[in-house]
């Protein structure tokens, strides 16, 4: 995509906009360097590693140079154990994930993957849970079928963008389902807003789901707070 593409987010955070630069076509710049900008939420900090570089939404408890001691680069040592262990303290961390990338197609349908639902009654899913720990304005949507227990959660996330998640009904897997629910929420999602997925790196199946769907992976991301856990 140019520059000038279509690619928008109501998200204001630095880190939205660098991520919108980077659909738009405009690259990460390749130096082993790194930034550090505010977290997007009060209760959330991240990393977020791409090629030869890397963004810290981190507190201001440790300088830049503190963070340049415990070994943060643009080369994979943002994301070394000592750093997150460091600046996580007694907090909660989360998994390190591929950061995919993608745009809402809008209009409610879904390339013949089923229309998304309301479904309140998936509210206390594992799923919806672990979304309510990191993002904000959850909602839950699934197939309009009550028997059938697919959940999607569109949430507020990374950098203050649209955030999808999915997990299939274990009695539904291996038929293509996951793809066509990446689609389905994709069309719930304004045209051309930009979204993000995140997905562990060995769920191989979920990966190609979102691929598949036209999510690109541009890195990987951890969260992590250095507070307790909000329960």
């Amino acid at each position: 995509m140019s520059n000038d593409s279509p690619i928008w987010t109501p998200a204001r955070h630095p880190l939205a906009r660098f991520l919108r630069e980077l659909v738009t076509g405009t690259r990460a710049p390749y130096d082993g360097g790194w930034m550090r900008v505010t977290p997007w939420a009060p209760h959330i900090q991240g990393i977020l590693a791409f090629p030869g570089h890397a963004i810290l939404a981190v507190s201001y408890d440790h300088s830049e140079n503190a963070l340049t001691e415990l070994g943060v680069d643009g080369f994979g040592g943002a994301h070394h154990p000592r750093v997150i262990t460091t600046l996580a303290k007694n907090g909660w961390i989360d998994t390190l994930d591929m950061l995919l990338l993608g745009a809402g197609r809008g209009n409610g349908s879904d390339d013949g993957g089923g229309q998304l639902v309301a479904r309140p009654d998936l509210a206390h899913h594992p799923r919806v849970e672990h979304a309510k720990r990191i993002r904000s304005e959850i909602q839950v949507y699934g197939s309009p079928d009550p028997a059938v227990h697919d959940v999607v959660v569109l949430a507020r996330g990374i950098g203050g963008l649209r955030e999808i998640s999915i997990e299939l009904d274990p009695g539904h897997r291996g038929q293509g389902r996951g793809t066509r629910l990446v689609e389905a929420a994709l069309h719930s999602v304004p045209e051309n807003e930009l979204v993000v997925v995140c997905v562990a790196p060995a769920n191989l199946p979920a990966l190609r789901c979102a691929q598949k769907a036209g999510m690109r992976p541009y890195g990987t991301v951890q969260l992590f707070t250095d507070r307790p856990e909000r329960r």
